[in-house]
């Protein structure tokens, strides 16, 4: 005879830390940055081998534009984790990534080289599908964070763009003779 407390098939019983709606905003920001990670760090496969790389390293061969608008996309997907209660040290984290792809490509070949490499968007996804702390509603000083990081992130895209027309100008001038 069986007893009353005992039970046979035990059941694993999980917890609810957060409410439902806290918890789909949370999983809403996974599937935002493995889209975007996929996109722009690995759409593209090399034939015959593993190696995978996306339209970051390609877009980033345009002079100018190519490394701005990359650091738009990560700037969105920034924007979009503060607004769900990333914490404020996976943010710091995930802003690291894409400081260092924008500040590194800035140099012409090297710079795009590395990001062939280093992709910073697939980085931040493992950052966001690590993730199990839970959210909490952002704060005023999480938003000065961010926009401080933007306006970084602004003023390295500005001096990359500048960099970049200098250093075209010095080949039509080195090439032209004019």
């Amino acid at each position: 005879m069986q007893s009353k407390i005992e039970n046979p098939n035990p059941k694993i019983v999980e917890w609810e830390l957060l409410p439902p709606e806290e918890k789909r905003k949370r999983e809403g920001l996974e599937p935002l940055f493995k889209w975007i990670a996929f996109i722009m760090d690995e759409i593209i496969r090399v034939p015959g081998t593993k190696f995978r790389f996306g339209l970051d390293p390609l877009i980033g061969l345009i002079p100018g534009i190519g490394d701005t608008s990359s650091a738009l996309v990560s700037a969105f997907a920034l924007i979009q984790a503060v607004r769900l209660g990333v914490p404020r040290v996976l943010l710091m984290r995930m802003t690291f990534n894409i400081l260092v792809n924008e500040v590194v490509g800035i140099i012409p070949v090297i710079g795009d080289s590395f990001s062939f490499w280093f992709k910073s968007n697939a980085r931040n996804y493992e950052i966001i599908k690590n993730h199990r702390l839970g959210s909490s509603v952002p704060r005023r000083s999480d938003w000065l964070f961010v926009i401080g990081i933007l306006i970084l992130l602004l003023v390295i895209v500005c001096a990359g763009i500048a960099v970049s027309f200098l250093i075209l100008g010095a080949m039509v001038r080195l090439f032209f003779g004019r």
